[in-house]
C-alpha cells in the first residue's frame, strides 16, 4: 500500500526515519524562508496562508488534494501514534504496523481522550470562544441535518479522538475531508474573528477536533481501530491541571 503519515510541524525538529512519515512545514506560504528540508503545505491546491486559523488542517488539506495514496494520515511533530507508549522516534508506529492494521481496518485512530467530569461540549466552552461553536451547531443543523443526531451524541460524550490524528484509506479520507472542510468554510463565512486573541484565532482547528467523531458516528460502515499515542516531550501535569481548573472556574483565557 502507498501510505503516508504527514507530520505537521511549524519549526525545525527531529523526525522519524521510517518511510511512513512525511514532514510537512505548515503555514509555509507565510514563512517561506524558515525551513527548506520539510515539504511545504503551499504547493499545488493548498490553503497554507490560512494556517494561523486552521492549524494542522492546512497539512491535511494539502495531502488530501495533492498526494496520490492508498491511505493518508496526520500526526504532530511532538505527538505520534504508537503501539508501545515509548517516547522514542524509533518506536513510533511504523509503515509495517500501519499496513498490517489497514488490512482489516479502514481507519486508524488514537486512543480516546477521556475528560470524565465534563462533556466535549462543556470542555470546548470552558476552553474557547463560544460563538464559533454555536455557529457550527447551526451549520450542521441547517446544511447537514443528517449529521445532527450524531453531532448531539458526540458533544454529550466525555471522550473523543482528539488532535486531528488519524490514518484513513482513500475513500473515507475523501468523504471526511470534503464534509469537514465544507462545515468549517460555512462557519468561516458567518463569523468575524478579528478581535480574538492569536490563540483563539486558531478557531477552525479547534472546531474540527470533535467533527472527526461526528463523521465516524454517522459512518459506521468504516471499520476503525485504536492505537496508543505518545507525547515526545515532558508534560508538566501540575501546570496542566491548574490551567484545566482555571478554565472550569473562569472560562477560557
Amino acid at each position: 500500500m502507498e501510505i503516508k503519515v504527514l507530520v505537521a510541524a511549524h519549526k525545525n525538529y527531529q523526525m522519524p526515519d521510517d518511510k511512513l512519515y512525511l514532514p510537512v512545514f505548515v503555514g509555509k506560504e507565510l514563512r517561506p524562508d524558515v525551513n527548506h528540508s520539510f515539504q511545504g503545505d503551499n504547493t499545488g491546491d493548498n490553503m497554507s496562508a490560512m494556517n494561523p486559523y486552521y492549524n494542522e488542517l492546512t497539512a491535511i488539506y494539502w495531502g488530501w488534494k495533492n498526494l496520490d495514496l492508498d491511505a493518508m494520515g496526520l500526526v504532530h511533530y511532538r505527538r505520534y501514534l504508537s503501539l508501545n507508549h515509548q517516547k522514542s522516534l524509533n518506536k513510533v508506529l511504523s509503515y509495517q504496523d500501519a499496513e498490517r492494521l489497514l488490512k482489516n481496518n479502514d481507519i486508524i485512530l488514537p486512543e480516546k481522550r477521556r475528560y470524565y467530569i465534563e462533556t466535549i461540549e462543556s470542555h470546548y466552552r470552558h476552553s474557547h470562544e463560544n460563538k464559533p461553536l454555536d455557529i457550527m451547531t447551526n451549520v450542521i443543523k441547517d446544511k447537514y441535518p443528517e449529521y445532527e443526531d450524531a453531532y448531539n451524541k458526540v458533544m454529550k460524550r466525555t471522550w473523543a479522538h482528539m488532535f486531528n490524528m488519524f490514518i484513513m484509506k482513500r475513500e473515507p479520507l475523501n468523504e471526511y475531508c470534503k464534509w469537514m472542510f465544507d462545515v468549517l468554510k460555512n462557519v468561516e463565512k458567518q463569523i468575524d474573528i478579528s478581535t480574538y486573541s492569536t490563540y483563539e484565532q486558531r478557531v477552525y482547528g479547534f472546531l474540527s477536533e470533535p467533527l472527526l467523531d461526528v463523521w465516524l458516528e454517522r459512518h459506521p460502515e468504516y471499520k476503525t481501530t485504536e492505537v496508543d499515542y505518545v507525547f515526545m516531550e515532558h508534560t508538566n501535569w501540575l501546570v496542566k491541571g491548574g490551567n484545566f481548573l482555571k478554565r472550569k472556574i473562569v472560562g477560557h483565557y
